[in-house]
């Protein structure tokens, strides 16, 4: 596959300045590089988005799209996004054979994911995981809205946190074994700061390789995207925003906008309540009563 040694160098730049950092950090939605730090066990994630991301080839817009994530084991989550969207080609002749064909909207392809955080953080050492996911064909292959086969993304992330600083990055390679599509590379940086206990506001710097004809990816490009999270008074409910705009390669926009919602709690806490009540009912000093 042919990747440009711009996109390449930036992208092994930005990884190992993430090693070297004393930083720390947590991605994914509503930004595209994501973070290797599973939900705690017994805790759950849902989320009700949309996004848009569109080059002068096409314009795919995603939404409603719902996203759910389960931490089912330690150290492991299980993730599923269920989309609706739409395809618009722009139909013009200078990009041909890519973006052309009739405007759809319908059930797009399902995604099912593994994270698996294979190295925990520490005070000397990031936090590394994969997020292995496959993509379902679930989509109409023959209007866009899919690609037709079970495809997958197999990255790697790394993470690291300091105060109220965090900072991720990582690496990945989609496998999409269909006609004028193409495998790739894609990776991404990011850094976040939690401004006030309601707002935390980010950027990132994402970069992917040409994804194919049958993509609004055309060509390989990289964005700078900024966003943040706004928290509400309701315990785990945060308003998600994010938008961005290539600065090299293919021109491409990005935007994302969601309401997320996290709940759960330890598998052993219930019994560390009761364990705790049975010491507070017991005597200071029982041999002297």
């Amino acid at each position: 596959m042919k990747v440009t040694f711009t996109c390449l160098r930036l992208t092994l730049f930005l990884l190992l300045l993430l090693i070297a950092s004393k930083l720390c950090a947590q991605a994914g939605p509503p930004f595209q590089t994501d973070d290797p730090t599973p939900v705690d066990l017994g805790h759950y994630e849902f989320y009700i988005f949309g996004t848009v991301d569109g080059t002068p080839a096409e314009l795919d817009s995603t939404g409603p799209a719902f996203e759910f994530n389960w931490g089912a084991v330690p150290n492991i989550q299980l993730h599923a996004i269920l989309p609706f969207g739409a395809v618009l080609p722009t139909n013009n002749p200078t990009y041909a054979p890519g973006g052309t064909g009739p405007s759809a909207f319908g059930l797009t392809d399902m995604e099912l994911g593994v994270k698996y955080g294979f190295i925990k953080q520490t005070s000397h050492r990031p936090q590394i995981g994969s997020f292995t996911m496959f993509e379902i064909p679930t989509g109409n292959y023959t209007k866009g809205l899919g690609v037709g086969r079970v495809w997958y993304k197999l990255p790697i992330w790394v993470e690291k946190e300091f105060g109220p600083w965090s900072v991720v990055g990582g690496v990945g390679y989609a496998v999409v074994p269909q006609t004028q599509y193409r495998n790739f590379f894609y990776g991404g940086y990011l850094v976040k700061k939690e401004v006030s206990k309601k707002l935390e506001l980010s950027a990132e710097i994402f970069s992917h390789a040409r994804e194919g004809f049958a993509t609004a990816q055309t060509e390989s490009s990289t964005l700078i995207d900024a966003g943040g999270y706004y928290h509400f008074k309701s315990p785990g409910l945060q308003l998600l925003f994010a938008y961005g705009h290539s600065v090299a390669g293919q021109t491409e926009n990005y935007a994302y906008l969601g309401l997320y919602k996290t709940w759960g709690k330890d598998k052993d806490a219930d019994k560390k309540t009761a364990g705790d009540a049975m010491l507070s009912a017991q005597p200071l000093n029982p041999g002297h009563q």
